[in-house]
């Protein structure tokens, strides 16, 4: 074993390393057929927003009851019932309600991009500031897709980068557990 591998780290990571294999095979499965049935998957994680945001919704209203003051009371009850309306929006218009997703995505895709960007050229003295500037080109870049792909993008776009997200964490796993052998 050599000496990066020592330690209690590589200790936890081979006494679950079966466990993150099957962890990994499972999400990379999970991955390749988002991939594959991209509108399946975005209609899937728009509606697990959706009822998210309708229990927190319902919640905060509910939690708006027990704050004392005006002002106070009417912002919470005001945040609950916008949440829980978003959540309704999004669970019974799950389409709209990935155009609505995908178009927050693009514009965080921008914002990052464009700090990215910034950070960049303030870290160009020093010594790989090229990989800050090429991720924020990338997110620049993925933004203008996503923004000229519109409204017809938004159909898949979810699906696809959750896809390619679970796939890499289902490899990162399985790789992660296959170290922990060695």
């Amino acid at each position: 074993m050599s000496d990066t591998l020592a330690g209690p780290v590589h200790t936890r990571l081979r006494e679950s390393s079966r466990r993150l294999l099957w962890i990994g095979i499972a999400m990379a499965v999970l991955g390749f057929i988002a991939i594959v049935f991209p509108i399946v998957s975005t209609i899937a994680a728009v509606l697990l927003v959706g009822w998210v945001f309708v229990f927190a919704g319902a919640l905060m209203t509910v939690g708006a009851f027990n704050i004392h003051g005006t002002g106070p009371f009417f912002g919470a009850l005001l945040i609950g019932l916008l949440t829980l309306i978003a959540g309704l929006f999004l669970v019974f218009n799950p389409i709209a309600g990935a155009l609505t997703l995908t178009i927050l995505l693009g514009v965080l895709f921008l914002t990052q991009g464009a700090f990215e960007l910034a950070l960049a050229f303030e870290m160009r003295p020093h010594r790989n500031w090229v990989w800050m500037l090429m991720s924020g080109a990338a997110s620049i870049i993925l933004a203008i897709i996503i923004a000229v792909g519109l409204p017809g993008i938004s159909v898949v776009a979810l699906g696809i980068l959750l896809g390619i997200n679970f796939l890499s964490t289902g490899l990162g796993y399985i790789f992660a557990s296959r170290v922990a052998t060695v």
